[in-house]
């Protein structure tokens, strides 16, 4: 159960609109999907070196060799799986600043827009989240360029905007714009598990609006 008390929607869900053409294709991606959820929610509850392809094989109902047909290793089904759910968060903070700029809204607000986006994506698919912020801390693994990339990809989304803002004179030309940006997506990151673990009651609405305040420099409460 999320935080809102609905079902999460499974990481077999979240690339239908991008499944390649044709009943064959679109097979294939119907089990690579069935893999990724298996393997974020295995994963998630016992760690990586835990998890084993017969598990997976077994929790997504294909037979081990199915697994090895879509992926080489467990390995690199668990890298697939960190550009898949972090490819699908980046897209989701590019469309809330891009709708944001096309209703005419400031750079603070398109921020704010994709502080929203980052709370839905994670209330949406917190095994993964989970999975991700717990790799991040994580050393000695062999998919660590993989993660510093895909993290960079979704970072530098945030980057462009305060660029874009800092250039347009809406943000102060004195923020280091590759730090804020990273604490921004690690503010709604560790604020939305916090959220999820410990304070289940609040709202979407309820964290997103504290955030803004942060956001916004209102926790002072003066103009």
């Amino acid at each position: 159960m999320t935080a809102h008390g609905t079902v999460p929607v499974t990481i077999r869900a979240m690339e239908s609109s991008n499944s390649p053409g044709g009943a064959g294709g679109g097979r294939r991606e119907a089990t690579r999907q069935k893999l990724y959820e298996a393997a974020v929610t295995l994963i998630a509850e016992q760690g990586f070196s835990a998890t084993t392809v017969d598990e997976i094989a077994e929790r997504a109902g294909v037979a081990k060799g199915t697994v090895y047909y879509n992926f080489a290793s467990k390995s690199v089904l668990f890298e697939e799986l960190l550009r898949h759910g972090v490819g699908l968060l980046t897209a989701s903070l590019r469309d809330a600043a891009e709708r944001t700029a096309e209703a005419g809204g400031s750079k603070v607000d398109s921020l704010d827009a994709m502080v929203r986006a980052g709370l839905v994506f994670i209330d949406r698919y917190p095994s993964f989240t989970q999975l991700y912020v717990a790799e991040l801390w994580r050393t000695n693994r062999a998919w660590q360029s993989t993660l510093m990339v895909v993290r960079q990809e979704a970072v530098a989304v945030v980057e462009g905007v305060l660029r874009e803002g800092v250039e347009a004179d809406e943000l102060s030309e004195e923020i280091d714009i590759g730090l804020t940006a990273s604490a921004l997506v690690g503010m709604v990151l560790v604020a939305a598990l916090d959220w999820q673990a410990f304070q289940p009651e609040r709202s979407l609405d309820d964290v997103h609006a504290a955030l803004s305040r942060l956001l916004q420099g209102r926790v002072s409460g003066k103009p």
